[in-house]
């Protein structure tokens, strides 16, 4: 006679003791300071170089600084710019930057230099992509060489986590998205320890850079959008419709990925690709104005300042616009993060339907399409939902968010991802 047995419950895992996790702190401080002045320097000089490019130089010439013909004339040359780097200097700015997410291995010290280089002139130029995958990559190749020799017993894997979370830290000003990343990447992955034991260290270096950019600069997610105080069922039909339609709309994106990339490939020499992609994102510029270049932090706070300014058909334009930039950028060469872009491609979405139906609140437009658009195009659930929260800076848009989630990820998981394995074809 058969009988049932029910499965053995889950191993407990076995709680570190403080004696070792205490001695994790200091260097956790360090590369949190580390990472995060790494990021505000390049920040700080990609600024100022973006300053004379785009107005003291058309100032001097005495062109409009974001006239349709300095636009094109500008990304052409960042793509010449970009393109020489890649070609000529040492380690050619790391791997093909389609295949490379948050984070990763770590790359060989020689290739850093050009890396940065090039990420300045990206985002000195106005190429739609963010700083950080660059920012990421080259701490977390910072921490392990410089860990592995001070202290070469301890696993690399650590310094990895360092440097990953004190970069997300410093991007965000705040530990809670490197905290929401680290959980995600670590629950499917066996270690020692509890989560948490495993997140002490990381949290420790995310805190650190997080305050250290909060010392230092004043960054902010909050894009000036009333405050949503007593949502209702309307917010959330709202919220369901708009996360599911803006996730639809970034998959457009995911799925064209493989084949522009595969088209800008074929020619092979960057000093093609790049200049090319240049020449593309500058008439993509000129047709979608200038809100539609750059990383889209600032512009997407321009652009929620003037709510009830822009036509339905004007918004658009813009989503469409930034999110053909976000894929050209991505499929030539140039080195960059996806999500602060995305960002704007969601702003502008939201507003979009906040137009057509004026009776929906603002906040719950906007985050709720900044929510699908990551969703789509990074895969990120906690950073998209902590992404489209933060753009509200309201704590009632949290439980709304989290529900719009659920038909939003339906709708994009084992779909294809705006990342490419090393052989050109889509992750899903």
């Amino acid at each position: 006679m058969a009988t049932d047995h029910a499965p053995p419950p889950a191993p407990t895992p076995v709680q570190t003791p403080a004696r070792i996790l205490l001695p994790q702190i200091l260097p956790a401080l360090l590369v949190g300071v580390g990472a995060s002045l790494l990021f505000l320097g390049i920040s700080a000089l990609a600024e100022q170089f973006q300053h004379v490019l785009w107005n003291n130089l058309p100032d001097a010439l005495g062109i409009g600084n974001y006239s349709s013909l300095w636009i094109i004339t500008m990304l052409t040359a960042t793509g010449i710019a970009v393109g020489l780097v890649v070609w000529k200097v040492p380690g050619h700015a790391g791997p093909d930057p389609s295949s490379e997410g948050l984070g990763g291995a770590p790359l060989a010290p020689a290739v850093l230099p050009g890396l940065l280089l090039a990420s300045t002139l990206m985002l000195a130029g106005g190429v739609s992509l963010g700083p950080e995958n660059p920012i990421i990559a080259t701490n977390i190749a910072l921490a392990y060489w410089l860990g592995r020799k001070v202290a070469p017993a301890a696993p690399g894997a650590a310094w990895v986590a360092l440097a990953s979370a004190a970069t997300i830290g410093a991007l965000f000003g705040t530990p809670v998205a490197a905290a929401l990343v680290l959980s995600e990447a670590l629950a499917g992955r066996p270690g020692p320890g509890s989560l948490w034991d495993r997140l002490f260290a990381p949290l420790v270096a995310a805190g650190t850079g997080a305050l250290t950019t909060q010392l230092v600069s004043d960054p902010s997610f909050d894009i000036g959008l009333p405050p949503l105080t007593d949502p209702g069922f309307d917010d959330i039909l709202a919220a369901l419709v708009i996360a599911s339609a803006a996730a639809v709309f970034g998959l457009v994106a995911c799925y064209l990925f493989p084949y522009v990339h595969a088209a800008f490939r074929r020619l092979r020499h960057p000093l093609v690709m790049l200049p090319l992609g240049g020449l593309v994102l500058g008439l993509l510029g000129a047709l979608g104005g200038h809100l539609t270049l750059f990383k889209g932090l600032e512009e997407t706070k321009e652009l929620a300042a003037s709510v009830g300014s822009w036509s339905s058909g004007e918004l658009m334009k813009m989503a469409v616009v930034k999110l053909l930039a976000l894929l050209v950028a991505a499929s030539c060469g140039f080195p960059g993060g996806r999500i602060f872009p995305a960002v704007f491609i969601g702003a502008a979405f939201g507003l979009c339907a906040q137009a057509l139906v004026p009776e929906v609140h603002p906040a719950v437009a906007v985050s709720s399409a900044v929510l699908g658009v990551l969703l789509a195009t990074t895969r990120q659930g906690w950073i998209s939902l902590f992404t489209g929260a933060v753009l509200a800076s309201s704590p009632a848009m949290l439980a709304v968010l989290c529900l719009a989630s659920l038909p939003a990820w339906l709708i994009v998981t084992g779909r294809p991802q705006l990342e490419l394995d090393h052989e050109g074809h889509a992750l899903h």
